[in-house]
């Protein structure tokens, strides 16, 4: 399978706590690859580092490689405003912009140069439809975002990620606090997602791993417990803290 991000050693700390421990993994291109572990593992740390949000903290020291298609996105070469068009990031708790729902999904694109209405309206549609949201809002783009429920604006937000067009999505924890219904839905649309675009879903409900991912990770204290197809790490896993924390014996 083509590797699409290559994590290598990777060792970052906060002054003198030390959060990652040598991770080395790789994440497959046209994938959906599955972050588990407890609180405080790492899972949503990783995701800091390859969309460059990292660059946010203060006393962080990393060591090691991120690479995408090759290219190490740790170097001082690579441009974290470019990166960030590459990789959209779909985070825990949902965050419209005070907008309408369709100046929601327009407002990247006209960042982007894109001014032409037929346009917009094209990327608006295209966008929500891969969120499986068109139809519960097709009817009333002009409404504000704000009124949508909690399960409709976490898709929303997958849909403003997608009007971006990345290659990779990141997603931390998307689901925490929705309904199942909306849970759902999300799922349904990760799964189409997937066949354009390479997918990491951080999650602490190991369910929804199961249900949704080719590939599932297991890390502990920030360090790479397990990693295999998810088939294998649920069914037959190699190593006993893995099976563990899955029989919710922890976490």
């Amino acid at each position: 399978m083509n590797t699409k991000i290559a994590i290598d050693r990777l060792r970052l700390s906060f002054g003198k706590n030390q959060i990652l421990k040598n991770i080395t993994i790789n994440v497959y291109k046209n994938t959906i690859t599955g972050f588990m572990g407890p609180s405080g593992s790492g899972k949503s740390t990783i995701i800091s580092v390859i969309n460059r949000m990292i660059d946010f903290e203060d006393n962080v020291e990393i060591h090691g490689k991120v690479s995408i298609d090759g290219i190490n996105i740790l170097d001082e070469s690579c441009s974290p405003v470019i990166l960030r068009r590459r990789v959209g990031t779909v985070f825990a708790v949902p965050i419209p912009l005070p907008r309408s729902i369709f100046e929601n999904i327009a407002y990247g694109p006209r960042l982007q140069g894109i001014s032409g209405r037929t346009e917009l309206h094209r990327i608006v549609e295209g966008s929500l439809k891969k969120a499986y949201l068109w139809d519960e809002v097709k009817d009333r783009l002009s409404t504000s975002a704000l009124k949508l429920s909690g399960g409709q604006q976490q898709r929303l937000c997958l849909a403003r990620t997608l009007a971006l067009k990345p290659e990779i999505i990141l997603l931390d924890e998307p689901c925490s606090g929705l309904d199942p219904i909306s849970t759902a839905k999300i799922e349904d649309a990760l799964n189409q997602l997937k066949s354009e675009y390479t997918i990491v879903l951080v999650s602490n409900n190991t369910k929804q791993i199961a249900r949704i991912t080719d590939f599932a990770a297991f890390f502990y204290m920030g360090t790479l417990i397990e990693y295999n197809t998810t088939d294998k790490v649920f069914t037959t896993p190699m190593e006993k803290q893995t099976e563990d924390y899955i029989q919710g014996k922890f976490g």
